[in-house]
C-alpha cells in the first residue's frame, strides 16, 4: 500500500472518530489542545511526524511537480500504517492519555453521593468510595500510628488484668 492509501484510510479512520472529514487534522488540534506530553511518552514526536505526514499528503495533492516518489520513503507508509493499527489497538497518543488521566481522576475522585430511596435527609456514602491516602509515607504513617495504639491498648489491657489478679 502506498502513502497516499495509508493516508486515507488513517483519514478515515479519524473522521469516523470525530463525525467530521479532516479527521486527521481533528486529532492533531485534539492532541494540540492536550496537555498528553507529561502523561505519554513520544507526545510530541507523535505529534510532530503526524502533522508531518498532512504536509507531504498536502504537498503531493496541491503542488505541481509534488509526488509520493519524490516526498516520500516506505518508512512513512509503515508509520501510517502503524499508527493506524495504534488507534485501532487504543494504544495511540490520545488513547493512551485518556486511560492514564482517568486512572489519576478515578484515584483522587470525591466521595459521590449515593441517590436516597427514602426521605431521611442525612446522605449516604458507600465504602467503595473511600479514597486511601495518594501518599506512601502517609500510608505507612498511618500504619505505624495503628501499631503502636493497638500495642498500648494491649499492654494496658495486660496490666488490668494483672493488677485485677494481685489484689
Amino acid at each position: 500500500m502506498g502513502f497516499m492509501d495509508a493516508y486515507k484510510n488513517l483519514e478515515k479512520l479519524c473522521g469516523e472518530m470525530y463525525g467530521q472529514q479532516n479527521g486527521i487534522s481533528a486529532y492533531i488540534d485534539e492532541m494540540t489542545q492536550t496537555p498528553g506530553s507529561y502523561y505519554v511518552k513520544d507526545w510530541n514526536e507523535d505529534l510532530k511526524k503526524i502533522k508531518h505526514y498532512r504536509w507531504v499528503r498536502n504537498q503531493i495533492s496541491h503542488e505541481p511537480n509534488c509526488s509520493e516518489s519524490n516526498l516520500c520513503d516506505a518508512c512513512d507508509t509503515v508509520w501510517l500504517e502503524g499508527f493506524y493499527d495504534r488507534i485501532m489497538n487504543q494504544s495511540d497518543p490520545l488513547a493512551l492519555y485518556h486511560q492514564a488521566t482517568m486512572h489519576k481522576k478515578s484515584a483522587t475522585a470525591h466521595i459521590e453521593r449515593i441517590p436516597q430511596n427514602s426521605a431521611r435527609s442525612q446522605p449516604q456514602y458507600a465504602a467503595r468510595d473511600f479514597i486511601p491516602p495518594e501518599s506512601g509515607k502517609e500510608y505507612k504513617q498511618n500504619n505505624r500510628y495503628a501499631f503502636f495504639m493497638f500495642a498500648f491498648l494491649l499492654a494496658l489491657v495486660v496490666l488490668i488484668v494483672y493488677i485485677a489478679y494481685r489484689f
